[in-house]
């Protein structure tokens, strides 16, 4: 009797120790298979900021697709298996210029539409874009501001300084190769490229393609008509 109980306990413990490394396993190829999803597939975002208005809401949630402008493999500038190049229109995610030289963990994400590519000349004259002389005007773009600043001084680099007269009026700028030029949709409240430059092809993330979930923090209830919509 004593002999089978030994026997029926040891038998348990190898069992419970089966199960325990079963789980350790399916847990770890999980981990991986997140990590490689999110890192080269898609990826969750939540706005925090009125900037894309009314296109995006704060609370929106969004889903990125990361493979479309090509795979982007840490530490490596080149991306590889690219389906398109980022186009005028796109609603892009990407690295925080102003955070370049910073950890990894401290980069900040933003999100803009993509308003001029390589080679194109970006102008604004009162509040109008202008893209290689013709008007560019989207359906999606506000004006919730009235004032118009019209001075241009000192706005005529790359590196345009923070100054409310470049959010209205700038004189024309090309967009270097390998550089893009973005601008909110919430045009009079949004610090986008008129303020801090041009984003590299090395540092988007991806393609805002759908929103799965919507939250209003006002009224403290989710927005249902906004979810599972695709981003225009």
């Amino acid at each position: 009797m004593g002999l089978f109980s030994k026997k029926s306990a040891s038998t348990g413990k190898s069992r419970q120790k089966s199960a325990i490394r079963d789980w350790t396993e399916a847990l770890f190829v999980a981990a991986i298979l997140a990590l490689i999803i999110r890192t080269f597939v898609v990826q969750a975002f939540k706005i925090p900021s009125g900037s894309m208005e009314d296109t995006l809401l704060i609370g929106d949630h969004l889903l990125v697709n990361k493979f479309i402008y090509g795979l982007q493999i840490p530490g490596i500038d080149r991306r590889f298996l690219t389906i398109r190049e980022p186009q005028r229109g796109d609603i892009v995610v990407f690295e925080f210029p102003e955070d370049r030289g910073q950890s990894f963990w401290k980069r900040r994400d933003f999100i803009k539409r993509l308003i001029g590519v390589p080679g194109d000349t970006v102008e604004i004259r009162n509040k109008q874009v202008f893209v290689n002389g013709q008007p560019f005007r989207l359906p999606e773009e506000v004006h919730k501001d009235a004032t118009l600043f019209e001075g241009v001084s000192g706005c005529d680099t790359p590196a345009f300084p923070r100054a409310q007269w470049c959010r209205d009026t700038m004189p024309p700028i090309k967009v270097p190769a390998g550089q893009y030029f973005m601008m909110g949709d919430n045009r009079d409240r949004s610090y986008d490229g008129r303020f801090w430059g041009f984003v590299s092809n090395a540092e988007i993330k991806g393609l805002a393609f759908i929103k799965y979930w919507s939250w209003d923090n006002e009224s403290f209830r989710p927005r249902w008509s906004r979810i599972g919509r695709l981003i225009n």
